[in-house]
Order: C-alpha cells, then sequence, then structure tokens
C-alpha cells in the first residue's frame, strides 16, 4: 500500500525538486496539496494544512515545503493529526522549536525528518572526516544559493525573520 502524502507549499521548490521527487519514488502517492491558490491536476488542493488535515483524514505523512516561519504551528497541526512529518530546511526558526517537534512526534509515535539537499553532497563524508581530527571553536556559513533562481518573486524571503537565524548564542543556551 503507497504512503498517501500530502505536500504543504506549492512553490518554486516544491514544483521543481519535490513533486518529480514524489513521482519518481515508488510507494509514494500525492494525494492533497495544501496552499494558497495552488491547483495541481488531478489532486485535490486546499487553502492551508487545517483544512487539508480535516478534508483528508486517511493521509499518511506530510510534507512541509514552506517557509520556516509558520512551519513550526503547521507541524505542530500535522504531528496532532497522527501524520508522519518531513521539514525542509531550516525546520524551525529555533533550536527549541526543533526540539519540541521531536519531543512531540516522540509522543505521538510518528516520525520527523528534516532534510536538507546538501546532506547528501560528494563534499560530506570527507568533511566530516576532516572534522573528527579537529576541535571546532566556532562556525560561519555563506549562503551563496542563487534566490532569483529558487525564489523567482517571492517577497517572504526578504521579509525580517523569514530565514532561521541562530546565533552562536543560541546554541550555547541550547535555542
Amino acid at each position: 500500500m503507497p504512503i498517501r502524502l500530502g505536500l504543504v507549499g506549492l512553490g518554486q521548490i516544491a514544483r521543481t525538486q519535490h513533486l518529480p521527487a514524489i513521482a519518481g519514488t515508488p510507494g509514494l502517492d500525492l494525494a492533497a496539496v495544501a496552499s494558497p491558490g495552488a491547483q495541481l491536476d488531478g489532486v485535490p488542493c486546499y487553502s492551508d494544512i487545517g483544512t487539508m488535515l480535516a478534508a483528508e483524514p486517511h493521509l499518511d505523512a506530510i510534507t512541509l515545503c514552506t517557509p520556516p516561519r509558520g512551519r513550526f504551528e503547521q507541524a505542530c497541526a500535522a504531528i496532532a493529526a497522527g501524520k508522519h512529518v518531513m521539514l525542509e530546511k531550516p525546520p524551525c526558526t529555533s533550536l527549541a522549536g526543533a526540539q519540541t517537534l521531536g519531543d512531540m512526534a516522540a509522543t505521538a509515535g510518528v516520525s520527523l525528518f528534516t532534510t536538507w539537499h546538501s546532506r547528501c553532497a560528494a563534499g560530506v563524508d570527507a568533511a566530516r572526516a576532516l572534522l573528527a581530527t579537529r576541535t571546532i571553536h566556532s562556525v560561519e556559513i555563506v549562503w551563496r544559493e542563487d534566490v532569483t533562481r529558487w525564489h523567482p518573486g517571492q517577497e517572504w524571503i526578504w521579509e525580517p525573520g523569514a530565514l532561521a537565524r541562530i546565533s552562536h548564542r543560541d546554541l550555547r543556551e541550547g535555542r
């Protein structure tokens, strides 16, 4: 029996990356979509996750392909409905939020999977081996994604707080 999947957020990345991956994965059935104004031929579409969950109780799992702001609440709704959840990067706007979701999923007996496409990049294993022989005192990540390619015309990405920003203080304080 295929996994009946609900996709939340039907933007550029969902259309160019997630939909082909779902279509090309045996055992997955894209059963519903939730995204304001979204239309996808042959798939029931809803304006938000709450409406989708109410109308499609048979869904097994939810994949959240939305901006980080609001994703925590969407994941809470999916977990509360007993659905397995996949979170796009970054999973939450804080480490505390990610921990809370992990605790909720464990209590509910559902899976919570956080993803980042670069986890499978060719340099990951080499970096892991190199870092295992070093003491790390700080980390700086420079984001070089071409925003115009992956988020064309999407203004949310420029709004304050749109993407998670975790400071060194947050890391030290466990947030």
